[in-house]
């Protein structure tokens, strides 16, 4: 059974830092591109990166410069690093295998998501 479980939301001031987790199990993460996507409330899902399995990131214009992603293999967990965070960026964040995008998020499998809020 798949299972992605996202971790380190919380709750920060603008211009703070996070890094997210997101533990995965029950298929090949070391070979497997992943992605974090974000879903703020009533808006779209919106893509934020995609790293290869040998670690390569490709990001979201809007992101870069800001957020990191990285992943460890040997531990099967994706990162996400949060920097500069202003109140648009407050949204529940999921991390997903890339290998099952066909051109729609939401027909991706996803964790629960981990919740960020960034408020003065």
């Amino acid at each position: 059974e798949v299972q992605l479980v996202e971790s380190g939301g919380d709750s920060v001031q603008p211009g703070g830092s996070l890094t997210l987790s997101c533990v995965a199990s029950g298929f090949s993460f070391s070979s497997s591109p992943m992605s974090w996507v974000r879903q703020a409330a009533g808006k779209e899902l919106e893509w934020v990166s995609t790293i290869t399995p040998e670690s390569v990131p490709v990001y979201a214009q809007k992101f870069k410069g800001r957020f990191t992603i990285s992943r460890d293999n040997a531990k099967n967990t994706l990162y996400l690093k949060l920097n500069s965070l202003t109140t648009e960026d407050t949204a529940r964040y999921y991390c997903a295998d890339y290998r099952n995008y066909a051109g729609n998020w939401y027909d991706v499998p996803r964790g629960q998501g981990t919740l960020v809020t960034v408020s003065p």
